[in-house]
This record gives C-alpha cells, structure tokens and sequence, in this order.
C-alpha cells in the first residue's frame, strides 16, 4: 500500500528512496538532477559480497599494449624482438661469411632476370619518389589534427618525419661496417648490405599507411591503405633483386630493421588517436 500522508515518504527497512515527488512528476523514479538512472537496478550485477543489484556492470579491462588491441606487453616485445633477432643473424652471416651467404648467392643467381620493368620497380624505393609521399601524408595527418583540436596533433608527424631521417642514419654505418659487394650484374663495389632503397621504400610508404589509418572510417579503405603499403614495398624488393641491384639477404634485412622502426611509430600515433576520441564533447559522459 502506498503512503498518503504528507510530506516526504519516510524511509524503511530494505527499501531505497526511488520514488519522491519532484520534476519528473509524482510516483516517478528520477535523479536528483532530473536525468534518468543510468543503470536499471534489476540490470546490476552482484557485487563481490553476494549483494544484489548494486555495482554497475564495469567493461573488462582492455587487452592491449600503447594502443595495439589485444596486444599484451609480451606480444609487443615479441613483435620488436623477433625481427631484431633475424637482423642481428643475417648482419653476423654477412660479416663472417657464413653459410648463408651460399643459399644467398644461389637465390639470387636463380631471380636475377634485368629488364626494363624491374628496374622501373626498384625506381619506386628511390628517395626522390618514396620520401615525397611520405611528406605529403605528415601535411595531411598535422592539418587533420590540428583542425580537429587533437592533443598533441604534431607529434606522429614528426614522429614519421624523424623515423624518415633515422634511415639513413641506420642504414649507412651497417653498410660500411659490413663492405658486402654487389650481386655479378652490378659494377665492382662494396656496401650493399642492408638494401637502403628497400628502408627508404618500407618508412615512407609504410609511415604513410601508419599516420593515415586513424583518419579512415571505413574497414575496407584501411585495408585497403594496409595493400597498396605493403604491395609497394613488395614491388620494390622485387624489382632490387630481380634486377640484380641487391642480393636477397640485403632485401630481407632491411624488412627486418624497418619493421622494428615501425612498431616504434605504431604506439605513438594510436596513443594520439585515444586522446581525440577521448577528447571529443560526445564521448564525454557527466557525472552519475
């Protein structure tokens, strides 16, 4: 039976004070600012002492690692050490002349077909064509970020930019410490290992694809921008070695090296992006 008398209902055992005259109108559940509750009571679920409908269902803790989903701590130093180790192996390979170089020199001796095409390929891991691209992409992620009001919209473009300068940084010392000569096609010289058109060609158009993919709505034109990355950088390595330019090994490692360059980069520009959508009036939620 409800309460007639005056004035506010008066509190009893085991029940809570939902029902009170206010703006919502008489009989009405409604919160003190006159929102409705967020939760309904017979949604919650039990808290840790057995007690019914009282704590909120509270989301899982996420899986992930700097912004990879489902990426544990492990699994990203998997992902770094990994390509880090095959890097070390082959520069050890090259430097002592070990037996790998043989299965190498075969490979290669079985690709190696020069024509126009391939050299055209390996054209595309030229700094003049690859770096260019990359520098438009680092215009295009800073306005987008600037224009939206992200938190520290700048820092994945100069990341990539930096990332971009590291290359030559990296590649050239490794190349003169390793003196490994060129494939038979190429003119006597040494210096090849690692392939540095392959580095210019995997940062840039790889950086490229990094700083893009926050800014795609749709699944298809990530996955789409993930292809054409990963298909440039195919066409490159290909053309090198079919053309003679590089032995496989130079190729190979440059994979390895840039791919340790690039998971580097990943973490920042997917920290970026939590900020502007966490940052945004309506992923906001006020107070309950």
């Amino acid at each position: 039976m409800g309460d007639f008398r005056p004035g506010p209902p008066q509190l009893r055992p085991g029940r809570a004070l939902a029902h009170t005259t206010g703006a919502s109108g008489s009989g009405s559940p409604h919160r003190s600012d006159g929102r409705p509750p967020q939760t309904p009571r017979g949604a919650r679920r039990s808290d840790p002492d057995g007690r019914l409908g009282t704590t909120p269902p509270v989301p899982g803790r996420p899986t992930s690692f700097l912004g990879f989903p489902g990426l544990s701590l492990a699994g990203l130093l998997g992902l770094v050490a990994l390509p880090a180790l095959l890097f070390a192996l082959v520069t050890w390979q090259v430097v002592a002349h070990g037996p790998l170089l043989r299965l190498d020199s075969r490979l290669s001796g079985a690709l190696v077909h020069p024509d126009r095409f391939s050299e055209l390929l390996s054209d595309l891991g030229n700094a003049q064509v690859a770096v260019p691209v990359l520098v438009i992409v680092i215009g295009y992620a800073a306005m987008r970020g600037r224009a939206t009001g992200t938190d520290r919209w700048w820092l994945p473009p100069a990341a990539a930019a930096v990332l971009m300068a590291l290359v030559p940084a990296v590649v050239v010392p490794v190349k003169e410490w390793t003196a490994r000569p060129g494939t038979p096609v190429v003119p006597p010289a040494v210096g090849y290992f690692p392939s540095g058109h392959t580095a210019t060609a995997a940062i840039a158009y790889g950086g490229a694809a990094l700083l893009l993919l926050p800014w795609l709505r749709s699944r298809a034109a990530r996955r789409t921008v993930v292809t054409v990355c990963a298909a440039l950088v195919l066409a490159v390595s290909y053309g090198l070695v079919r053309r003679g330019y590089h032995w496989p090994l130079d190729v190979a490692a440059s994979w390895c090296l840039c791919t340790v360059l690039l998971t580097a980069l990943w973490p920042v520009v997917s920290r970026s992006t939590r900020r502007r959508s966490s940052g945004t009036p309506s992923s906001r939620t006020g107070p309950s």
